[in-house]
């Protein structure tokens, strides 16, 4: 079980989720539940409000360095056309009411027209997500385009969209300035999810301000000042380009008191793969960040599919 290692490797800095919410439920409380999907991938609820962040369930085994050997599923080239797992989800998904998609990478859109079509949840993202969701028949009506700076109120939350930078890939090297300025032809490649753009979300629900990452990067001068409770903070190798990446980002956002690591895991294998070696190459130093950092934050794990639910008092 992947708490037996996480166990083991870190009982000594990691404060597990039952230990955490005992410590900070008091009196009457409003719970928000957290699932994590895996990659960037979130279901939030609250109440009766769904909330999704980069749905991405299909993990298809990429052909590249990060596959495993022992996956014998089919092996796919960027050039080949992506197809979504319908099963898979239909297992884990059943309703959203929101989707939010960081930029537009396969590893964090491809999966959302087909959970756009299945919920008819209302979709954010930028003018190159709307445009590819538009290319798989997802109606105007379902799509906020935004491009950054947006603060907008809805019926159960608000949201402030916030610009960002996608995270440094191969040492620094990535750029990519395209966009989809028109909905591009359906159904795409997997190379054809183009990043299009990247944003952070600061979701201000009833009890809990929760700041979203698509990535392992940021704008330090668009959080500074942001108090979120709860940060979703990309911690893949690629944050490790970035000078004083942790550190700057806690910061900046007044060392929130929950920190809980996104985008860590190897999305290119099934879900009940181990994950111990992105745990011990990633994890576990980016908890010594953590504590170096923000002694007071607590940093909460997720394993992938299970649910954890955070209380407050209102």
């Amino acid at each position: 079980m992947l708490v037996k290692h996480i166990r083991d490797i870190i009982i000594n800095v990691l404060v597990f989720v039952p230990l955490f919410i005992s410590q900070i439920a008091f009196g009457q409380s409003q719970q928000l539940e957290l699932k994590y999907l895996g990659a960037a991938g979130w279901i939030i609820t609250q109440d009766s409000l769904v909330v999704l962040l980069d749905p991405y369930l299909t993990r298809l085994k990429l052909d590249s360095p990060a596959s495993d050997s022992k996956d014998t599923r089919k092996s796919y080239e960027r050039s080949d056309y992506f197809q979504s797992d319908s099963a898979l989800i239909d297992k884990v998904i059943q309703k959203a009411d929101y989707i939010f998609v960081h930029h537009s990478h396969f590893d964090h859109l491809s999966d959302v027209p087909y959970i756009a079509k299945k919920t008819r949840a209302k979709v954010i993202g930028t003018e190159s997500t709307c445009n590819i969701l538009r290319a798989y028949g997802i109606p105007d009506d379902q799509l906020y385009e935004v491009q950054g700076g947006e603060d907008y109120i809805f019926e159960e939350f608000s949201v402030k969209v916030i610009p960002s930078l996608h995270s440094a890939l191969r040492f620094k090297h990535f750029f990519d300035s395209r966009v989809y300025k028109d909905p591009p032809g359906a159904p795409l490649k997997i190379a054809d999810f183009i990043e299009g753009g990247s944003l952070m979300y600061l979701i201000r629900f009833d009890t809990h301000q929760v700041l979203t990452m698509g990535g392992m990067n940021f704008i330090e001068k668009e959080v500074v000042g942001l108090t979120p409770d709860v940060i979703l903070t990309g911690v893949n190798f690629s944050r490790n380009e970035i000078f004083n990446y942790t550190g700057r980002l806690l910061t900046a956002t007044n060392f929130p008191k929950i920190v809980i690591p996104t985008h860590w895991d190897n999305f290119r294998v099934p879900y009940e793969f181990s994950q111990q070696k992105a745990i011990e190459d990633k994890i576990v130093p980016f908890i010594e960040e953590v504590k170096a950092a923000s002694p007071e934050s607590r940093v909460i794990v997720p394993e992938h599919l299970k649910s954890f639910v955070i209380k407050s008092t209102k």
